[in-house]
């Protein structure tokens, strides 16, 4: 099958992936198309397979990236999935090859992705990069791990700026920092702000609305980051019964 390229002139008409689905009325799909359009102006590149299917590779300048990273010169993979019947079909490899030759056509230094200790949701998996050649190149509390390939052994390595090394925030109470990388955040978001007011819960909602604010980030995984008394409870999209569920354990 033939591997595409997303841009202004496609997106409208074709069908973009998502880890959970949109049910009917729901505009997830929508602001998450508003936010690639807006980022095609910086570079942002997503290429897909030409499929009904999780087939896909997202990445743009580390520069531009709205991960809070030090990474000149590199490319930033935002997203990369294979799933499902479309694994172990060599499709994964043919995405990360079109990358790696877009990265060199550009002179990168290499490619930098976030990744985590152990398998985790929504993160790349660093079992599958390590085979590829990539390294960690720094880490994160309290899992998270950076990953670079260097074309060239004596480039610099990329790092986490020092706004996330601890994975802590001052604000005690509970704090949500999303935004709309991902379709389905916006409607979580709310989910669970709702959940938190009904129990009386001290909650905040924030939203990062430009790089600036993602890059300068206290996580980072932008997409979702949940805190509570200062520290990192998850990445994870929550739905109701797992916040709930954490709710629970912290005896809230």
């Amino acid at each position: 099958m033939e591997i595409i390229k997303v841009d202004h002139t496609n997106i409208d008409a074709e069908h973009i992936c998502c880890a959970i689905t949109e049910k009917k009325g729901e505009s997830c799909i929508s602001s998450k198309k508003l936010w690639l359009k807006e980022r095609f102006e910086e570079g942002l590149v997503f290429r897909k397979l030409n499929a009904r299917g999780k087939v896909f590779i997202e990445y743009t300048p580390a520069e531009n990236a709205w991960c809070p990273i030090d990474a000149d010169n590199y490319i930033f993979i935002n997203c990369f999935w294979v799933s499902g019947s479309f694994k172990g079909k060599g499709y994964g490899s043919r995405l990360l090859e079109v990358c790696i030759e877009d990265a060199k056509s550009q002179r990168k230094k290499g490619l930098v992705v976030l990744s985590s200790k152990k398998k985790m949701p929504y993160l790349s998996e660093a079992a599958y990069l390590k085979k590829k050649g990539f390294e960690v190149c720094d880490a994160a509390n309290p899992y998270f791990e950076l990953l670079y390939l260097p074309f060239d052994k004596n480039a610099d390595k990329p790092k986490f700026k020092a706004c996330v090394r601890k994975g802590q925030i001052q604000e005690k109470v509970m704090v949500l920092y999303y935004s709309n990388q991902c379709p389905h955040t916006e409607k979580y978001a709310a989910l669970i702000e709702d959940i938190a007011k009904a129990r009386d819960i001290d909650f905040i909602k924030m939203k990062y609305q430009s790089k600036e604010e993602a890059q300068n980030a206290p996580s980072p995984f932008t997409t979702y980051s949940l805190f509570y008394d200062g520290e990192l409870v998850t990445h994870e999209v929550l739905s109701e019964k797992k916040f709930i569920k954490i709710l629970e354990a912290k005896g809230l």
